[in-house]
């Protein structure tokens, strides 16, 4: 008995034994098998767990009220302090603020934004990432710190983007489809500063800082207003230390458009002139057809409604009224269309050279006013200016001097329409006081014809478009053309608008056109008194050449003028849009037509002669143009320069078109008598109208600021010319083409009666 308890003893223990290493192999078994499952199930866990956490946060979400009690508690984050100091966004919601001020609501919502952008909340974060921060380069003109109006928006309602579920992100997926517990908008509110730590060019708001804002709807404008001076004034923005901003809120945009916009006097004009002249088209259309067609078809009311009928047989027993059919034709549209588009051989009466230059200047011109208006959404403004100080880019930041062809232009062809027509001359010549009066403002009438409506509707166009831009816009509109065409329209009526500062003009790019008017009423004074009193005009138009030239001298240093942008700008009232001192090139313009008419420029030149003075005129057209590469003159230098450059830039225009009305030019003067540049001259004087307007609007509709850059701006110029040229065609065709047909039918109806009268007696 006790051998079996001995032997027994031993079996038992390595049975035990012999189950323990059992027992933890499949412990190690079991361990293995987790890690593995583990490992295989992680990805899927990685990728459940941002819908987890969007769930969840969305549920959050949607669980809290839209106006939290004021005892909710806030949770703490380690950024808050940065985000205070860094972030206007944050730093609203920070800012203590008594209910007489700001709504309970306004702030309630602005407390939930504060703790969903502590806690992470999607929904939160892109209304943080969508308000503006400082971003690099304010010291060069940065002040567009607009964020993302776009983001802004995705804080509303899902981004319509599809993703595909095959691949891994670590995104979280509530940046795409949640949204904000209330409603949001973004709005922008305006800055000025005063920081000496920015190149201050002195050319117009450019001190004014715009901050983009994703705020709660319930806040209204003077709310945030109230809460943004609180903020830059409490010293919590890090910023206005670092750079010495020192801001000051001066207004906010909700960029809405506010329906007074439909009650202005030019948005009840435009649509009349519209209307009316669509309805002015459509009988033009139908009297054709009337014409064209039989009798019978006409008088046939069996294929119209009764109604139908009725309104066709008025408008044809009215349009039978002889002197209407003849206004109704002006504004045929195949007619006025053939005509933009016409390109027919010069006549020997002709000067094409005209045309080109015509042409191209009002193309050169706009691609000025491209960089011009750029400069107003343009975040390295001091990048831009330089540019334009370079050799190279001479030939744009120069471009104002163009509109001296036009003013040469107009001053010969006056001046030789006049002297050969030989007929007006000798009525002139036998007319009274009276009579010659009378002349003269039947004259005067077919130029304002000629011109008015078609200015006069881009004016109103103006009006409403910078009244558009400035509400919806989400850019500091420092030009308010609205509200100076509203105070100031009747002196662009009278175009007397150049006569006052430039900064109080309604379409301040129209003051040429103010000087042409005026030129021309100088111009047919003096011709009419040269019929009758010849040498005394000679001696009046000396005088005028040698005073205007004195004149820009003693304006010119007593207001120390300059040639540097910011001096450029300053004076402009007192030099570039006085018509004392553009009066230069209208007389050169003239007295070149006068010599050409008398004879005086017929002097014999050797074929390689001739050729020298042509590309010596060519020489000094563009050493005028590239004179200004140097701007740190002294004031006598400077108008000088100015002065004398302008002389000679004339000169030698004048020369170029003397030469092509004698028939006589070298290779590149025959490009500039293409057939080709007749249609774009034609639509020269629609170009000069509209281009400014057109560039200004597209600019101001952008949603971030632009970045001066040549090869860019060179697209963008190509894109604005091919914009310029369609819409000139549409307004010519509505409103210049026949008001210029009806000028010409007047005349037409002048003369006929005028020649008719003998014959009666």
């Amino acid at each position: 008995m006790e051998i079996r308890r001995r032997t027994s003893l031993p079996w038992l223990a390595l049975m035990l034994l012999l189950c323990l290493c059992l027992g933890t192999g499949t412990a190690k078994g079991d361990i293995s098998n987790q890690s593995s499952t583990q490992n295989t199930h992680w990805q899927q866990q990685q990728q459940q767990q941002p819908q987890q956490r969007y769930q969840s946060h969305l549920n959050e979400s949607h669980a809290v009220p839209e106006e939290p009690p004021p005892t909710i508690s806030i949770v703490s984050s380690p950024h808050e302090m940065h985000l205070t100091r860094t972030s206007l966004i944050f730093g609203l919601t920070k800012v203590p603020a008594n209910e007489s001020q700001v709504s309970a609501r306004c702030q309630g919502q602005l407390r939930q934004v504060q703790r969903g952008i502590l806690t992470k909340q999607p929904w939160a974060m892109k209304v943080l990432d969508a308000s503006g921060t400082k971003p690099s380069g304010f010291v060069y003109g940065q002040n567009y710190w607009l964020g993302s109006r776009e983001a802004c928006s995705g804080v509303q309602r899902p981004v319509g983007i599809t993703l595909s579920k095959n691949f891994e992100r670590v995104m979280h997926y509530g940046i795409i489809t949640q949204q904000a517990p209330f409603d949001m908008d973004y709005r922008v509110i305006y800055l000025s500063h005063s920081s000496p730590w920015q190149v201050e060019i002195k050319l117009m708001s450019e001190q004014i800082i715009h901050i983009g804002l994703c705020l709660p709807r319930a806040c209204s404008s003077q709310e945030v207003k109230h809460l943004a001076q609180e903020y830059v004034t409490g010293g919590m923005f890090t910023e206005s230390e670092i750079f010495d901003i020192r801001p000051q809120v001066v207004y906010m945009k909700d960029l809405q458009l506010k329906e007074v916009f439909f009650e202005r006097p030019s948005f009840r004009l435009l649509v009349a002139c519209v209307l009316a002249t669509g309805a002015l088209m459509l009988c033009a259309q139908q009297l054709t057809a009337a014409i064209k067609a039989p009798p019978s078809t006409v008088d046939d009311a069996g294929l119209l409604a009764p109604a139908e009928s009725e309104v066709w047989r008025a408008l044809h027993s009215l349009l039978q009224w002889r002197r209407l059919q003849k206004f109704v034709e002006c504004f045929d549209v195949p007619t006025n269309w053939a005509k933009i588009f016409a390109v027919r051989e010069n006549s020997p009466n002709e000067i094409p050279l005209m045309n080109g230059l015509r042409s191209v200047c009002a193309i050169w011109i706009m691609v000025f006013h491209v960089v011009w208006f750029m400069y107003f959404t343009v975040h390295n403004k001091t990048v831009l200016v330089s540019y334009a100080e370079q050799a190279f880019f001479q030939y744009v930041s120069s471009a104002p001097l163009l509109v001296d062809v036009f003013f040469t232009i107009s001053g010969f062809l006056q001046t030789f329409n006049f002297l050969r027509n030989s007929q007006q001359i000798e009525t002139v010549r036998h007319n009274r006081l009276r009579q010659n009066l009378k002349l003269f403002g039947k004259l005067l009438f077919h130029r304002y014809l000629r011109l008015g409506p078609l200015y006069l509707v881009v004016m109103a166009t103006v009006d409403l478009v910078y009244a558009y831009i400035g509400d919806v816009s989400i850019y500091h509109i420092n030009e308010r053309f609205d509200e100076m065409c509203s105070r100031h329209w009747w002196r662009n009526l009278l175009f007397i608008q150049n006569l006052f500062d430039h900064r109080d003009m309604c379409a301040n790019w129209s003051w040429s056109l103010a000087c042409e008017m005026q030129f021309f009423i100088l111009a047919n004074g003096l011709l009419f008194l040269y019929v009758k009193h010849p040498k005394v005009t000679k001696a009046l138009v000396a005088s005028a050449l040698v005073s205007t030239i004195v004149w820009s001298y003693g304006i010119g240093l007593s207001i120390k003028f300059q040639l540097s942008f910011d001096a450029a700008f300053a004076t402009g009232t007192e030099i570039y849009t006085s018509p004392f001192v553009r009066v230069l090139p209208y007389i050169l313009g003239a007295i070149t037509a006068w010599c050409l008419m008398e004879r005086c420029l017929q002097v014999e030149l050797s074929e390689s002669r001739e050729r020298l003075y042509w590309h010596f005129a060519l020489l000094v057209f563009f050493g005028c143009i590239y004179s200004t590469v140097r701007r740190d003159l002294g004031p006598l230098m400077a108008i000088t320069l100015f002065v004398m450059g302008r002389l000679f830039f004339s000169l030698s225009v004048c020369w170029m078109i003397a030469g092509s009305a004698g028939g006589r030019g070298v290779w590149w003067s025959r490009l500039l008598e293409a057939k080709g540049f007749q249609h774009v001259s034609r639509l020269s004087y629609a170009i000069y109208l509209l281009n400014p307007l057109v560039i200004a609007l597209f600019y101001s509709l952008t949603s971030s600021s632009t970045h001066a850059d040549p090869f860019m701006l060179c697209v963008v110029t190509c894109g604005f010319a091919v914009i310029c040229y369609l819409a000139s065609i549409l307004f010519s065709l509505a409103f210049e083409l026949p008001y210029s047909n009806l000028s010409s039918h007047l005349l037409r109806r002048d003369r006929t009666s005028s020649s008719s009268k003998p014959k009666d007696a």
